[in-house]
């Protein structure tokens, strides 16, 4: 009979997506490593007694519990830095945005006209459009 598969939670999607995928992502993959290990300490049990002259089975799950550990350490090291870069995004978007309106009413106001955009401003905007509402 093979084990059934532990389940962990999930994050909901929000405000910043993009950082809640990546942290749906680890999550996933601790939760697959945990089904690894889960997995292989069936496996031995069940299929693998002592063998002479391979790896002993319980360090290589030691190891698998090292490497757990350096992957917890850098998903609370990468968290803040997340958060950090969003805080950042949302400063630069409001800044672009509050420019933007700036220009437009000193358009108006001297009935001056900006030359059309070049290809690299118009992709530029395409690429900045998902991330401001009011381009």
């Amino acid at each position: 009979m093979v084990p059934k598969r532990p389940k962990k939670g999930r994050a909901p999607l929000g405000v910043y997506p993009d950082v809640e995928l990546l942290d749906h992502m680890f999550q996933k993959a601790d939760s697959d490593l945990d089904y690894i290990q889960y997995r292989l300490e069936y496996e031995i049990k069940t299929n693998h007694p002592d063998s002479p002259g391979k790896k002993n089975p319980v360090t290589l799950l030691q190891e698998l519990s090292a490497i757990k550990s350096r992957y917890r350490t850098l998903c609370a090291r990468f968290k803040p830095i997340a958060d950090e870069q969003n805080v950042t995004k949302s400063r630069i978007c409001a800044t672009f945005s509050k420019t933007m309106t700036m220009i437009q009413e000193l358009q108006k106001q001297t009935d001056l006209e900006l030359s059309p955009l070049t290809e690299e401003e118009k992709t530029a905007l395409q690429q900045l459009k998902p991330h401001m509402s009011d381009l």
